[in-house]
């Protein structure tokens, strides 16, 4: 369906804007102190960054399922869905925390998995209803939402996460209210109630996944997308460990992580209008540019300004790596192929960043001997990854388009 009116897309918009603000706030105090907890827990410190792991995931195998499912009964069933499974799997982890138990502690993060890859959904529900002119900015305006959480989340976490006697147990707690008051904000998006209500997209058949895999736009979406996010995510995730490891505080990463957050999400009042102006393959790759510059700010030393420029470039060069993968990849597929395509891409995406989370408290407390050595081989990790986005939108821009 084709909308030229926005009045209703603004709506949305404006409803997935609070929701990215209250509800996103959790991921960034889990963070921040997921890691930490694990350290605490785990019988290897090699495993300390697994909670966050299993975070990502369970968005990977989620994807797949929550995707179609929405297609079927609508984003807003979706998006209470996960909501909820944020609740539990805080209430989950909060009772790991409070009985040591680093397996409970990982169950409860499988479950809070499911609510990222609901909060995914946010930026395509955006353009459910939007005109093509105004998707991109839709896009952009829902993922500024997160300049709030990333205000509120590591700033509440500064009050809650020492609340308690067992470390940390406060987040958790905080979380569990976060879900179940911001999960009322869907009652008021007004969003195609799915596949059901859409005769006119059922009777029309997609192309496979793998038809859809030989459209060169959506494999070079898909591909900068998942390297936009992995770097992002193995960075991040070996921050707080890198920080508390060269001497600092719990709250001074808790400051990194602010800034990094309001730096993923700032440029997104002006992302959509680049997009628009200069095209999306020139942003993805400006993106990929900032990426490597984060990494040479971080191997040039660790002192905290180095933490604090390098995490600031790592949230612009993800904004506009990521936003640019997500407008790419919304134009390149028809509404019927919507469920199929975009859980695939967050099924791929979200796969790789699990790599990459993994991956990251390994580099970082098992390549070397110390904090320094962990947090260098963390950052070299990122070269081939670029490389690899930099050729593929090479590759792209001489391949000739193709009609959907």
């Amino acid at each position: 369906m084709t909308y030229t009116d926005d009045t209703r897309a603004k709506r949305n918009v404006a409803v997935l804007v609070m929701a990215q603000a209250i509800l996103g706030a959790q991921l960034p105090m889990i963070f921040v102190v997921g890691g930490l907890a694990g350290g605490q827990l785990a019988s290897n410190i090699c495993l300390a960054t697994l909670p966050i792991s299993f975070i990502v995931f369970g968005s990977m195998t989620t994807a797949p399922w929550i995707s179609p499912l929405m297609q079927r009964n609508g984003r807003k069933f979706g998006f209470f869905l996960g909501a909820f499974a944020g609740a539990v799997g805080a209430a989950v982890s909060a009772y790991g925390l409070y009985t040591s138990s680093f397996i409970t502690l990982l169950a409860g993060s499988y479950l809070t998995g499911i609510y990222m890859s609901a909060q995914g959904f946010y930026r395509f529900a955006a353009t459910d209803t939007a005109s093509e002119a105004f998707r991109p900015r839709a896009i952009s305006y829902v993922m500024a939402g997160g300049l709030l959480s990333a205000i509120v989340g590591p700033q509440l976490n500064k009050f809650v996460q020492d609340a308690t006697v067992v470390p940390f147990l406060g987040t958790y707690l905080a979380i569990i209210v976060l879900n179940l008051v911001g999960m009322f904000l869907f009652l008021w998006l007004d969003l195609p109630k799915g596949t059901k209500s859409e005769p006119e997209v059922v009777q029309t058949k997609g192309r496979t996944r793998r038809e859809m895999l030989r459209d060169p736009r959506i494999v070079v979406a898909i591909i900068c997308a998942m390297v936009s996010y992995s770097l992002m995510n193995l960075v991040m995730t070996s921050t707080p460990l890198a920080v508390v490891g060269c001497g600092f505080t719990t709250d001074n990463a808790n400051d990194i992580v602010s800034a990094h957050v309001l730096a993923m999400f700032a440029p997104s009042f002006f992302t959509g209008h680049l997009i628009a102006r200069f095209g999306v393959e020139k942003i993805v790759a400006i993106g990929l540019l900032i990426l490597m510059g984060a990494g040479m700010v971080a191997l040039s030393g660790v002192g905290l300004g180095n933490f604090f420029l390098a995490l600031v470039l790592l949230g612009f060069g993800w904004n506009f790596g990521f936003i640019g993968a997500t407008t790419m990849l919304a134009g390149a597929h028809r509404p019927e192929e919507r469920g199929s395509v975009q859980g695939m891409n967050d099924m791929i995406v979200f796969g790789m960043v699990t790599v990459a989370s993994l991956a990251s408290g390994g580099l970082m407390n098992c390549s070397g001997g110390t904090a320094v050595e962990g947090w260098n081989a963390v950052n070299l990790a990122m070269v081939p990854f670029l490389v690899l986005a930099g050729g593929s939108l090479i590759w792209l821009t001489r391949q000739p388009k193709m009609a959907l």
